[in-house]
């Protein structure tokens, strides 16, 4: 079972009133769109993510990882509408990710040996507009052919966290 990013760094999600549409057709036109851009790095793979607890149901997600960044990607029938949403966060991993895992002096030892930088979050940036671009494009497409109402420049806009609070 999959697990979802340990820090947000942002997120966006949208329902269109009036789409009905498969997942899989949604996330095979993500995918192909990712792919186009020819991205370093990058995987792309499907995920089952739990709804709440241990017990709960469970919803397939895209994922695109990069490093330590991930996109988990949704798109599911919800009501008369069909829901979009996207996350973007990290997952440290290896021995990072082990120090992640240690209360309290975990998180200070990677703030003070693997600080978030300029680079990485140009990187996080980088990677966040490209795969939020290509889920732009396929949810415009899909809407458009529908003959739906286009989502505003509003509407497209992720929510972000406060990382620039974490460089210090």
């Amino acid at each position: 079972m999959a697990k979802p990013a340990q820090i947000v760094l942002s997120h966006w999600h949208n329902l269109v009133e009036g789409l009905q549409e498969s997942p899989q057709n949604i996330y095979s036109l993500i995918e192909t769109s990712i792919n186009e851009k020819q991205l370093p790095d990058v995987k792309i793979t499907r995920v089952t993510l739990h709804e709440a607890g241990l017990l709960s149901a469970k919803r397939e997600y895209l994922r695109v990882r990069r490093k330590e960044h991930l996109f988990d990607i949704c798109a599911a029938p919800f009501g008369s509408g069909f829901f979009f949403s996207w996350w973007l966060g990290e997952v440290p991993s290896g021995f990072w990710g082990l120090m992640a895992l240690i209360p309290v002096f975990g998180p200070l030892f990677i703030g003070w040996f693997k600080p978030h930088t300029y680079f990485t979050l140009d990187t996080a940036m980088m990677f966040q507009d490209s795969i939020r671009q290509a889920v732009d494009d396929v949810v415009g497409q899909i809407i458009s052919s529908k003959g739906l109402r286009a989502l505003s420049e509003l509407e497209r806009k992720p929510v972000m966290s406060d990382i620039f609070n974490k460089i210090k």
